[in-house]
């Protein structure tokens, strides 16, 4: 019934306890006159009556078939009913997150229909301490030992592998003689001769590069740990030879000679560039998620309401089969591919679903706490960008988020656009180690539009 009761209706709210809201609404008998002729429409396309075609049977022949005015009142309440109470919701701006109790008080027989209907509404939280917030993100400068690092991948092409006589240490090639045994089970050990290892891939099993770091070769290393199927084993590890990598001198000629640069300063300015555009990007792309993840550690989850998260929680989980069933896979097969069970799927969801509605409340806080509430021309603005996105006219927009009790909600997303705005030039961002990023850093490189 989009768009067909046009009148307005006089609607008021009262505050309740527990986040709670009671609408009363009056709907005049103009308005109900109208529910009761579109009501009439809709019945008589669905009832057949001899002596007439659907949709064109008399409103005095359908009232008296269905047995008196009085029926064909009650269906018009019964199907306007949500329609009465999505536009009261949008009139009173009012921000339901639940289903309402409907209670007719008035008006079921004739006169004014008055009707009450409760309903939880959204909480308004308090934020303490958003002002100095300091989020953690990558750093985005780069070490010099990381320069060097990637320096040495590029040497390591030319490495000449060496017999050494001393404690292993991390990046050593052990040559070893590997013997597995699954506990608890039959099965014959597994066992390899002459395997190189380099030290510090965890290529065998966890824990392992701990404790080979110090023996030597010709020692036995005995430890317990798990198979990639998780299963328990014992390894037992024979050390017959250890070998470094001996890195040719970096030089100009080196470079020259070995890569697409001429001088070990252009190699190193280069390599330097192409890491600190990595070290950017991963900086830039952890700002936002991390702002907002911090805003929202401001809220406390006792503060959340169940029903909002139990919501976000149902709707993941239904854009999960939608995007399987793209994918043309069930969701027992995504399951067993991915090693989860149904249990740890809902419950993963759920903790992603309460985080999203903790993001929510917090930048509705912040919009209330810092007057970033839209104005007209601002939500006209974002109406129109909305509704060309999604192919309709503005004013179908609108009217469609009045009649379905949306305004209010459209309103606030245009808010929490502002705040999150607001937030993102008042936060101060600092490494993982706490010093202070400077934001000139962090700043969009407007050089390609430039370009442009």
């Amino acid at each position: 019934m989009s768009g067909r009761l046009a009148t307005l209706m006089d609607a008021t709210v009262s505050n309740l306890e527990n986040h709670r809201s009671k609408i009363v609404v009056e709907v005049d008998d103009a308005e109900m006159e109208a529910a009761m002729d579109q009501a009439a429409v809709a019945l008589g396309k669905q009832i057949a009556i001899k002596g007439f075609r659907r949709g064109k049977v008399p409103r005095s022949v359908l009232v008296a078939h269905l047995g008196g005015v009085g029926a064909l009142r009650a269906e018009a309440i019964r199907s306007s009913l949500p329609d009465f109470y999505a536009r009261a919701v949008a009139d009173t701006r009012l921000d339901p997150i639940g289903q309402p109790e409907v209670d007719i008080t008035a008006g079921e027989q004739e006169g004014r229909l008055v009707f009450e209907a409760t309903v939880e509404v959204r909480p308004e939280v308090a934020l303490v301490g958003y002002e100095s917030l300091r989020v953690a993100i990558p750093s985005p400068h780069v070490p010099d030992d990381e320069v060097q690092a990637q320096l040495d991948r590029f040497r390591e092409t030319d490495a000449v592998l060496r017999d050494v006589d001393r404690p292993i240490v991390t990046d050593d090639l052990v040559t070893m003689d590997v013997r597995v045994t699954e506990v608890g089970t039959e099965a014959e050990p597994l066992e390899m001769s002459d395997f190189m290892y380099t030290v510090g891939s965890e290529a065998i099993t966890s824990g392992v590069d701990e404790l080979i770091v110090g023996l030597r070769a010709g020692e036995d290393l005995h430890l317990n740990g798990t198979l990639p199927s998780g299963a328990a084993a014992s390894y037992d590890l024979t050390l017959k030879q250890v070998k470094e990598r001996e890195l040719p001198e970096f030089t100009d000629e080196w470079v020259a000679e070995n890569t697409e640069w001429t001088t070990v300063d252009e190699m190193r300015e280069e390599v330097m560039s192409q890491l600190q555009q990595r070290k950017l990007a991963e900086s830039r792309l952890a700002q936002r998620d991390a702002m907002l993840v911090a805003l929202s550690d401001l809220v406390a989850p006792n503060e959340v309401p169940e029903v909002l998260v139990a919501a976000e929680t149902d709707e993941r989980l239904h854009d999960l089969g939608h995007r399987l069933s793209e994918q043309k896979i069930d969701l027992e097969t995504f399951l067993r591919v991915t090693g989860q069970a149904p249990d740890d799927l809902l419950a993963r969801l759920r903790e992603d679903a309460q985080r999203a509605v903790r993001v929510d409340l917090a930048l509705r806080a912040l919009a209330r706490a810092e007057g970033l509430e839209p104005t007209p021309e601002e939500v006209a603005e974002e109406l129109e960008s909305t509704a060309a996105s999604m192919g309709v006219d503005a004013e179908t927009l609108r009217a469609n988020l009045r009649d379905s009790g949306r305004v209010a909600a459209f309103d606030a997303e245009v808010a929490k656009m502002k705040a999150s705005r607001w937030l993102a030039e008042h936060v101060t961002y600092v490494d993982p180690e706490g010093v202070a990023i400077d934001p000139r850093l962090l700043a969009p490189d407007e050089s390609d539009d430039e370009d442009e």
